[in-house]
């Protein structure tokens, strides 16, 4: 099934049904089901009896394959971070390799990885070249496409030059500028819509999410992302990280290092870059974009606070996202943090 606010992008793409293109770019911000919309395009080009508007029949052979995750003639490649979010299966439709793969049982224990390597692309040039088990199209499925490293996206950039005929490749990306730029010209590229806010707002309505225009603000528009703040544990941390934000010079940095000290950090960074932003933005529109509710406080802050100091530090923040998945002390990374932020007040 697609997602309600996708009904449009699914009747536009069926116009692509006589001339499909060989690489299909599905590209927009995080969070509205662009890797759920590739899968559900991926089932209805194996459908064997797919519904005139493309639709996959869901009881032909081919769709119960699909479902159950073993279709020969479909593969998806991801991180191995992301390795959940597919159903494995002997044929590899799961494509991420684990640490035993390079043969280094030394390392088994470290953390996953969070890019698509060379042997996962180099695999799917063996794919392209069998014959298809159905006589039918092989699909193939990349997600997210930026996470392709160097070498990887070379060697799939080879395949997309030449590609061989009755192969489909379906990239999804929520960042394409993070692509090589020749991968990028070699797909059709589509922009995925945003939902509109009454759309998000009625879907996560649906799931049992209150407050949700303040969550969909949070998340940028996104429903997906909206549902999951909604659903996520560490809420009231980022109520209280919030409080301290809004505190401005009266900030308590040790209280933040204490509390906070067991997140990742890449999630407190988060939460620090969105406030950011919104000071910025009530500074000049008098309109936060992330967290309307707090408009009052980032008033006030965004008065007292030193613009140059303001942009000095915002750019302090965004150095330390570059760093932020490295095996740093998160107390001492917060509290030099939100030390550092107390200082934009300063007279």
């Amino acid at each position: 099934m697609i997602y309600p606010w996708q009904t449009g992008d699914w009747q536009r793409l069926q116009q692509l049904r006589a001339h499909w293109p060989h690489a299909l770019l599905l590209h927009g911000q995080q969070g509205i089901g662009k890797f759920a919309f590739a899968q559900h395009l991926a089932k209805g080009l194996l459908c064997e009896t797919p519904a005139a508007n493309g639709e996959p029949c869901g009881t032909c052979p081919a769709c119960h394959w699909f479902s159950q995750g073993n279709h020969p003639d479909y593969r998806v490649v991801v991180p191995e971070i992301l390795a959940g979010l597919v159903a494995p299966s002997g044929d590899g439709d799961a494509d991420a390799s684990s640490a035993s793969d390079d043969g280094d049982e030394g390392k088994k224990s470290r953390a996953p990885s969070k890019e698509i390597r060379i042997k996962q692309t180099l695999a799917l040039v063996d794919f392209c070249t069998l014959a298809s088990h159905r006589g039918g199209l092989r699909v193939i499925v990349l997600y997210p496409a930026e996470a392709l490293n160097v070498e990887a996206s070379n060697a799939l950039l080879k395949t997309l030059e030449e590609p061989p005929p009755g192969v489909v490749f379906l990239l999804v990306a929520s960042r394409i500028d993070q692509l090589l730029p020749t991968i990028v010209s070699r797909c059709r590229q589509w922009p995925m819509t945003l939902p509109t806010p009454d759309e998000a707002g009625a879907w996560l309505a649906k799931q049992g999410v209150d407050d949700s225009a303040a969550l969909l603000a949070e998340a940028g528009g996104a429903p997906l992302k909206a549902l999951a703040l909604a659903e996520d544990e560490n809420r009231p941390l980022r109520d209280f990280t919030l409080q301290q934000l809004a505190a401005g010079p009266n900030c308590d940095a040790f209280a933040c290092g204490e509390n906070l000290q067991k997140l990742p950090v890449p999630v407190v960074l988060g939460w620090l870059q969105r406030w950011l932003y919104d000071l910025l933005a009530q500074r000049t529109a008098g309109r936060p974009r992330y967290f309307p509710g707090a408009a009052k406080a980032l008033a006030r802050c965004a008065q007292s606070a030193d613009p140059a100091a303001l942009a000095r530090y915002t750019k302090t923040v965004t150095l330390q996202r570059a760093v932020e998945n490295h095996p740093l002390n998160a107390r001492l990374v917060f509290e030099e943090l939100f030390i550092a932020y107390r200082s934009i007040y300063a007279a």
